[in-house]
């Protein structure tokens, strides 16, 4: 089985902690103009921060300064292009090929997955039940309901996600081990968490049948569409899906896992799934901002974009959990749009992006609408990196609560 963090360690949870602790919410007090020495003494390393190094670049008002911590743990610096595991921010370009489609009126969001995908979610055939029909702006923005996929961290004891993350899997094994769980029986399938629309849950299964679908739309593998309409237009060089290839290039961020006596373990290489990506803070900058100002995506599909599912009277709908979603007026209400994550400010200025989270790393992509203020980042540990919290209030000043 491939190796994901949770995906509960959104960075609006984190953001949380940020604005309720003083010394990181006073961090944000710089609101315009790019405070570089600000920004270094986030990545630094403080007391209490996880043994890893960092990768960053910010970019406010046209200025960008590109910034890096060394890695304790080897004792080497870190160069400020290194490459990483990017996570779940492959979801954001998994949702721009899927809206790219719709604009080329390949694939209709309000078309069902059942319609794009016959026999792969339980239809009431061999004792299974029915699931009601589900539509690919549901798998977009997490309102599918559909049972979530079990991986990661607090699953098995860390020296055996250790051991096992070089493991690769398939679109169809994620479907398999989701929807008929090793160790089942023939009769047992899971049940759908909530009817499709009425509530939002972040579920990293929305987004592997989202490119299985691509596949089957096109014919091609998911790495060949994103290449073809992301990575090569863009000319994104050192962004890659790599399809469970372990080897980094150099140089990389180097990506550090507890093993079960606390020793911080180099798990840079490693598997995966499909959409697994590398990339570096200069190709993410460049994609999100052709992703925010229309140069990948029609002004329809920008706003599908960027737009939160509500419900028949206009309202946001809820979130189920408490894991996300804890920011601001809207709190436990919808965050999450078609492949990008909303974060409210105390200004009233929402954040545009997405966090991920592969074994040993920690991401970010970040801007606001305008694209004045942007930040990616990469933290070569796993948890709550307290890095990533000071470069974003550094960044964008201080959040909602």
């Amino acid at each position: 089985m491939p190796i994901a963090q949770p995906a509960a360690l959104a960075l609006a949870g984190l953001l949380l902690a940020a604005a309720s602790t003083p010394a990181l919410a006073d961090s944000g007090r710089p609101t315009s103009g790019l405070d570089k020495a600000a920004l270094s003494a986030a990545i630094a390393a403080r007391p209490g921060d996880p043994a890893a190094g960092v990768v960053a670049r910010v970019t406010v008002d046209g200025q960008t300064w590109r910034g890096s911590d060394a890695d304790p743990v080897s004792g080497q610096p870190v160069a400020p292009n290194a490459s990483f595991r990017i996570g779940s921010i492959n979801k954001t370009f998994v949702a721009a090929v899927v809206l790219q489609l719709a604009a080329e009126q390949r694939i209709d969001l309000d078309g069902t997955v059942q319609q794009y995908l016959p026999g792969v979610l339980p239809d009431g055939t061999g004792g299974s039940p029915v699931y009601q029909p589900i539509t690919v702006r549901q798998l977009l923005d997490h309102t599918s309901g559909l049972p979530p996929v079990v991986e990661g961290p607090g699953t098995v004891p860390n020296d055996e996600l250790i051991a096992q993350r070089f493991a690769v899997e398939t679109f169809d094994q994620v479907v398999q081990r989701t929807l008929r769980p090793a160790g089942s029986s023939p009769d047992s399938w899971p049940s759908p968490v909530f009817a499709p629309g009425t509530q939002q849950q972040y579920n990293n299964f929305n987004y592997r049948l989202a490119g299985l679908l691509i596949e089957r739309v096109t014919g091609h593998s998911l790495k060949q569409e994103v290449a073809a309409r992301i990575l090569e237009p863009l000319h994104l060089r050192h962004t890659e899906l790599t399809g469970g290839a372990p080897l980094m290039p150099e140089p990389h961020l180097a990506g550090y896992f507890p093993d079960d006596s606390r020793t911080p373990t180099d798990v840079s290489e490693q598997g995966g799934n499909p959409e697994s990506m590398l990339s570096t803070p200069a190709d993410l900058d460049r994609f999100l901002r052709a992703l925010l100002d229309g140069e990948l995506l029609p002004p329809q599909q920008l706003h599908d974009l960027l737009t939160l599912p509500r419900d028949a009277s206009g309202q946001l709908i809820p979130y189920h959990g408490s894991d996300d979603c804890q920011l601001g007026p809207d709190k436990d209400k919808a965050c999450y749009s078609a492949g990008l994550l909303a974060i409210p400010l105390q200004d009233g200025t929402t954040v545009w992006g997405k966090t991920g989270h592969d074994l040993g790393y920690s991401d970010g992509i970040f801007a606001t609408a305008d694209l004045r203020k942007r930040l990616v980042y990469s933290v070569g540990s796993g948890g709550t990196p307290a890095p990533a919290l000071r470069l974003a209030a550094t960044t964008f000043g201080p959040f909602a609560r």
